[in-house]
């Protein structure tokens, strides 16, 4: 049987480099073949896996300089039994374009909102005085400069090769150890041994000591949290979401009481699931 991997299109994006190394590994490590299958955005990458249209998703999770996609964390709330079955954490070089034949020349740049801001420093010391334009992924960037020399595009090395666009600079993101964590989701997950847990909860409102009172299930069983953070609920100006990642193996007995304790002091809870997590390195991504 061939799996199904949904992910952020068109051809070209990060979000597809991902989608083809996880492909490639369960290629070689489970003789699994896998069909990818590209959406126009993250929440419908999401929603295909939820309404079933395909096997599994690949998203954008958290990126190391930019902190987390929060159109992933917000879909994933809205919706119900979607689970995490791996993570892969994917090095990320960014690379600018153009027909042009210099930057001189530039008076426009389109990318994704991560990539425009991954690459800062660089468009405000190189290009200055350029208009940002925002576009759903990095590979529709390309397609929007293919008939303007005056525009250029930030998208990933590997794009040169299926749009052949001009390279006009290399590595252009302000921190060269630049790096994004994708989720593997699906309805069914499949067990494993893992090595984290992630899962949000919202808190009673106005209520003194409503998120101490969660954290502090974890802090008496010696559980590390290795991330957390907020995102509003959209209801009401104030609610929110907190988002957890723990490390640790959701066999464990003290991780099986601490969540099993969690649901004493919280609203609404949702434990997205335990997964491994695999590293990939730039030699991965070139083989592709």
């Amino acid at each position: 049987m061939v799996i199904s991997l949904a992910h952020l299109g068109p051809v070209g994006t990060n979000a597809e480099t991902a989608a083809l190394a996880y492909a490639h590994w369960l290629e070689k490590t489970q003789a699994q073949s896998s069909l990818l299958c590209p959406c126009p955005s993250i929440a419908q990458t999401l929603h295909s896996v939820a309404q079933g249209d395909t096997k599994k998703a690949v998203v954008p999770v958290e990126n190391s300089t930019q902190g987390s996609v929060a159109c992933t964390l917000d879909t994933l709330w809205q919706l119900d039994n979607l689970k995490v079955q791996q993570e892969l954490v994917l090095p990320i070089i960014h690379t600018f374009f153009s027909r042009g034949t210099s930057l001189s020349g530039i008076k426009t740049v389109y990318s994704h909102p991560q990539a425009l801001a991954q690459c800062q420093r660089w468009l405000e010391k190189n290009l200055p005085n350029v208009a940002l334009i925002p576009t759903n992924s990095t590979a529709e960037a390309l397609q929007k400069i293919s008939l303007e020399p005056t525009s250029g595009a930030i998208a990933a090395p590997r794009a040169a090769k299926l749009y052949h666009v001009p390279i006009l600079a290399n590595h252009i993101n302000d921190y060269p150890d630049n790096c994004t964590r994708f989720w593997v989701m699906t309805l069914d997950p499949i067990p494993t041994v893992s090595s984290r847990i992630s899962l949000a909860f919202s808190v009673p409102e106005n209520v003194p000591g409503s998120l101490m009172k969660p954290l502090q299930v974890f802090a008496e069983r010696n559980i590390n949290l290795s991330r957390i953070e907020s995102r509003p609920t959209k209801r009401s100006l104030g609610e929110y979401v907190f988002y957890i990642d723990i490390e640790g193996n959701h066999e464990d007995p003290n991780i099986i009481n601490a969540l099993d304790a969690l649901t004493n002091h919280t609203e609404i809870i949702k434990i997205y699931g335990s997964y491994p997590v695999l590293f990939l390195e730039e030699k991965d991504i070139e083989e592709l």
